[in-house]
């Protein structure tokens, strides 16, 4: 092989490498956009799905108002990998299980969506077990 070819090669799988690298980055995304930073809902209901799939895992609560009108909420979670290096399976939230959720309210209107949740079950327990329920905060400066 020429040394034309070698470079030629070398520069092909170079540029290969840096977008298999590049892109993934430039795919993520904040959720400031769609989830409101400045506000924190707390809503507690049933799980009704709980879908385990790329790029995020969605859990699905019916949550009953004041009223006793019942409406879905839908939570947004990381993604499935993650959820999975700690402790988290696709059986880990069964329907019907009643949990307790407080995160980030969705920003469009008429929507009934939570972002960055802390969830626990319904008594203040860990989903998990040796799960941790506090939210951890930072250390006075």
């Amino acid at each position: 092989m020429s040394i034309r070819r070698w470079i030629t090669a070398a520069a092909a799988v170079a540029t290969v490498g840096a977008a298999l690298v590049v892109v993934p980055v430039l795919a993520h995304h904040s959720s400031t956009p769609f989830y409101d930073p400045e506000k924190r809902v707390e809503i507690e209901g049933a799980v009704t799905r709980f879908v385990f799939r790329n790029p995020h895992a969605f859990l699905f609560l019916d949550v009953k108002d004041e009223s006793g009108a019942t409406t879905e909420w839908q939570i947004e979670l990381g993604a499935p990998v993650g959820l999975r290096r700690t402790g988290w399976t696709p059986d880990t939230l069964p329907m019907g299980m009643m949990v307790k959720a407080s995160g980030r309210p969705s920003r469009a209107e008429g929507s009934t969506g939570l972002c960055c949740v802390r969830m626990t079950r319904i008594d203040g327990s860990p989903i998990l077990e040796g799960g941790r329920v506090q939210e951890r905060t930072q250390p006075p400066e």
